[in-house]
């Protein structure tokens, strides 16, 4: 399996870290969500990435890819203050996205 142009998914992990870092800035007195949470945040945005770029993969390359960019978030800085960055709100509209852009714009 070939990586598509601009390097995979590390780009889609950057912007999504940046949107978690912009998250925790404006955060305030909002509450905030749980580490199971935030584990199911990263889950569905490494999904939803692998299903964008990797849709016609065998199913042991789209595995592969999924867990690669699971890890890839998870060391993220940005995704390793989750509980203190995300807002319940926030994680609910990013849970509900349909794509790793509209899920990174509910952070935003």
């Amino acid at each position: 399996m070939t990586r598509p142009p601009g390097g995979g998914g590390g780009r889609a992990i950057l912007v999504a870290a940046a949107a978690l870092a912009l998250a925790g800035s404006l955060g305030g007195c909002k509450k905030k969500i749980s580490q199971s949470q935030c584990e199911q945040l990263v889950d569905h945005f490494a999904e939803l990435v692998v299903r964008e770029r990797y849709a016609d993969a065998g199913p042991e390359a789209i595995a592969a890819e999924r867990l690669r960019e699971r890890q890839e978030a998870k060391n993220a800085d940005e995704f390793k203050n989750c509980t203190t960055a995300v807002q319940a709100n926030e994680h609910e509209c990013a849970m509900k996205a349909e794509s790793s852009d509209a899920l990174i714009k509910c952070l935003e």
